[in-house]
């Protein structure tokens, strides 16, 4: 292993260390000690914690290790391991900042994470879990639970993993109203902590995958084709059209890019031609090579067969 590649793992696990911190954080300083919760394994084995008094590091690491057997085959070595670090840690981090010597970083009265405004406790703690999960998950890892189920189902079902936790946690969050102590109330915060979450953690993984289509007009359509094509490494479609004023044929070119993509050709247009116009419309959906693979489920042969029998 070179030192580059030595570099980038020693990065990918600082990120998912602070993405754990900060995971953990938004369960033991906000939610648990105000007696919210959200979804998810971790909602999961608070409810499970709550009925049985066994902690909740107790049910998150024993179920995670029976899910990771499935996300060790389906989604990879490299992924497993990194799950396996970030369960191992947050397990640990969820007993040491649940002890009452770490009390000064709970969001209860007399601490200095304290939040007077009810309300502002879910949304906090659905901002920091989502950040948290989302340094984990862009870096190859996972908390594990519906993290895992989530990344599964993405792999194969045209579902964004926000909308899967939506799902999942909508179940676990509604459950609480049968916990003795809790009201609808209670739910209710989890709710909204669950639609921060979930609304954020969208934000972020899917902001850099989001797609758009732009257009360029220009009298030097050649130059930026050849930029797109061999220094982006993109594909570019050439449209015929006619200027309506003049009544002349003239060419537009079409690009597909990534939204991080932009920038760099925004740029290189506006020094090859100045004078160009762009026009750039989002795109959600894109399928086909570089971009997206198209998922829908069962494949067309299988649902024949299916229909068949």
């Amino acid at each position: 292993m070179d030192k580059k590649k030595v570099l980038i793992s020693i990065f990918d696990y600082l990120v998912i260390t602070l993405g754990t911190v900060l995971f953990v954080m938004a369960w033991q300083s906000f939610l648990l000690p105000n007696n919210m919760i959200d979804g998810g394994l971790t909602g999961a084995s608070a409810l499970l914690g709550m009925v049985t008094g066994i902690p909740v590091d107790i049910w998150y690491f024993g179920i995670n290790v029976l899910l990771l057997i499935l996300a060790w085959f389906i989604l990879g070595k490299g992924f497993g391991v990194k799950t396996i670090y970030a369960i191992v840690l947050s397990s640990a981090l969820f007993r040491i900042l649940g002890s009452e010597s770490f009390r000064f970083l709970w969001s209860v009265e007399g601490e200095i994470l304290y939040v007077g405004d009810g309300i502002l406790v879910p949304i906090i703690g659905g901002l920091l879990e989502a950040v948290g999960l989302s340094l984990i998950i862009l870096r190859g890892g996972s908390t594990g639970g519906t993290d895992i189920l989530a990344l599964i189902v993405n792999k194969f079902w045209p579902i964004t993993i926000g909308r899967f936790y939506v799902m999942a946690d909508f179940v676990i969050i509604t459950l609480l109203i049968f916990v003795p102590g809790h009201c609808f109330t209670d739910v209710v915060y989890g709710y909204i902590t669950m639609g921060v979450c979930a609304y954020v953690l969208d934000m972020i993984l899917l902001g850099k995958e989001s797609s758009v289509q732009v257009l360029i007009f220009s009298s030097q359509l050649e130059l930026i084709g050849d930029y797109i094509t061999r220094i982006m490494g993109r594909g570019v479609t050439a449209l015929k059209a006619i200027g309506w004023f003049t009544q002349e044929d003239r060419q537009v070119l079409m690009v597909m890019l990534r939204k991080i993509e932009l920038t760099d050709l925004v740029k290189a247009v506006k020094e090859i031609d100045p004078k160009a116009f762009v026009t750039i419309v989002p795109a959600n959906n894109v399928y086909g090579e570089g971009f997206d693979e198209m998922k829908t489920g069962l494949s067309r042969s299988k649902k024949k067969k299916q229909n068949n029998q």
